[in-house]
This record gives structure tokens, C-alpha cells and sequence, in this order.
């Protein structure tokens, strides 16, 4: 009877233990990857990697950084392009099209909890977003998902895309 409930305490130790690290590792698991990996893994932000290869941005956002993405999903996208009237791939032909990527992002990693009312910030492009609070706003765009951590940053989804 005692071998039985060691042999149980036993299986039942070595079957928690890998499931209790496994949860720690999904409880953060963009540590370990960077802005580009999340957002392609994501799924929802197809047409903001499209876009960010064809201005040869990947790499950027693939370095040390840190940066703060304010990533468009799809949705976003098409209604941009609803908005303009225009297909997606004359959106990827636009010759300001690397301009209004670097729009989305700053050189720092801003969290949600740093943003302030009003506040403005300087991005890559050159020229500055502006924030309001409740709800956070990214000029006219709101922030539907705030801080996602990446090993170089962070990303707040947005939705719409913001034009410089």
C-alpha cells in the first residue's frame, strides 16, 4: 500500500512539474521573441508584415530596439483601403509607404501605464503622435490591445491605420 501511494505521488510529481513550467513559458512567451515573430504569429497583422517587407523595414524591427509599435490589425487595413478606394498591393507600391510604417513607430518602448494626456510622441518618421487617455487614443486611432511585450519592445494594437 505504501509502495502504491509513492509510485502515485511519484507519477503524479513527474507529470505537474514539466505542465507547471510549460504554463509559466505561455504565461510570457514573447520574451523570447521579438515584434516581426509576434506579429506574424499572431495572424492578424498580414498586411502590416506585407507591408513592412516590402519597405525593408523587418530587419529594423527584428533589432535590439527597444520600440513601441502601434500596430494596425487587417481590419484596419481594409478600411484604409476602403477608405482611399484602393487595392492592397497599390497601398504596397505607394512611394511613402516606409514613411507611414516608421509612423507606427517610436524609438523607446512606451507601456501603456508611461502614457500621459496629450502627450506627444516623436517616431521614426520624424513627426509626432499625439495622446489622449480614456480611451487611449493614438491620434484618431484607439488602442484595442495595449502591451504586448516583445524582447525588443512593445506592440498596442490599433485600429486604423495612422497616416502622417
Amino acid at each position: 500500500m505504501l509502495k502504491r501511494k509513492i509510485a502515485l505521488a511519484l507519477l503524479f510529481f513527474i507529470m505537474t512539474v514539466p505542465f507547471a513550467s510549460s504554463v509559466g513559458a505561455m504565461e510570457n512567451p514573447e520574451e523570447e521573441k521579438n515584434i516581426v515573430d509576434i506579429a506574424t504569429e499572431s495572424g492578424n497583422f498580414n498586411t502590416l508584415i506585407a507591408a513592412l517587407e516590402k519597405a525593408n523595414l523587418v530587419d529594423t524591427l527584428k533589432g535590439d530596439g527597444p520600440f513601441t509599435v502601434f500596430a494596425p490589425t487587417d481590419a484596419a487595413f481594409e478600411k484604409l483601403l476602403t477608405d482611399l478606394d484602393i487595392s492592397a498591393e497599390e497601398l504596397l507600391a505607394r512611394k511613402d509607404l516606409k514613411e507611414i510604417l516608421l509612423y507606427h513607430v517610436v524609438p523607446e518602448k512606451i507601456m501603456s501605464t508611461d502614457l500621459k494626456d496629450r502627450m506627444k510622441i516623436k517616431t521614426l518618421a520624424e513627426k509626432k503622435l499625439k495622446i489622449k487617455l480614456d480611451p487611449v487614443r493614438v491620434n484618431k486611432s484607439t488602442v484595442v490591445k495595449p502591451d504586448i511585450e516583445a524582447s525588443n519592445g512593445v506592440i498596442h494594437v490599433i485600429d486604423s491605420v495612422l497616416l502622417p
